[in-house]
């Protein structure tokens, strides 16, 4: 439903790009369990990371932060199944969530801020910071520009989400072009 991308793991207060203590960059996912199983979640994670590279910092390490005993179970019953699969040492680590910081907002949505079609129309309809961060179309938008989603992934999704008629249909505009 929504993502967000900060810091956690680490003990400095209040951590930013610049001052990031021995926190880790990190990706938060709200996500309704009636729609998407946290095991699918688990999936697109090892899907979508390299979980046999051995972290070259704490700032860059692979690593899930779960929030309770049923994830932690989950995450180590998928790490095994992915080292069987790939035959070789996954370096992902598992830990308890403590605090979740969000990153600075130039860092949220990082593909979608670079495309300024997708910005122009996503600031009309998302007007304040934080809106806009939040916005499941903004995260799909995302998504698609990184090539993890469709054209068709995207148009199926944007017909299960609030939005005016005017706001979809220029957010199926800008996918269009």
């Amino acid at each position: 439903m929504r993502t967000r991308v900060g810091y956690t793991g680490g003990s400095l207060k209040d951590p930013t790009y610049q001052n990031l203590g021995n926190h880790t960059e990190a990706i938060q996912i709200d996500f309704d369990p009636g729609v998407t199983s946290y095991r699918e979640l688990l999936a697109a994670f090892w899907q979508w990371h390299r979980p046999v590279a051995a972290a070259w910092s704490q700032q860059y390490k692979s690593a899930v932060y779960v929030h309770d005993a049923r994830q932690r179970a989950d995450v180590a019953a998928e790490l095994l199944v992915t080292q069987e699969r790939v035959g070789v040492k996954i370096h992902t680590e598992i830990h308890d969530l403590d605090v979740f910081y969000r990153a600075e907002d130039y860092h949220q949505k990082y593909r979608l801020r670079r495309d300024r079609a997708w910005m122009d129309v996503l600031r009309a309809i998302y007007t304040d910071e934080l809106t806009f961060v939040d916005s499941t179309v903004a995260m799909w938008a995302n998504a698609f520009l990184d090539g993890a989603i469709s054209k068709s992934e995207f148009r199926a999704r944007l017909g299960k989400v609030a939005l005016s008629e005017q706001a979809r249909a220029q957010v199926l505009a800008v996918l269009a072009s």
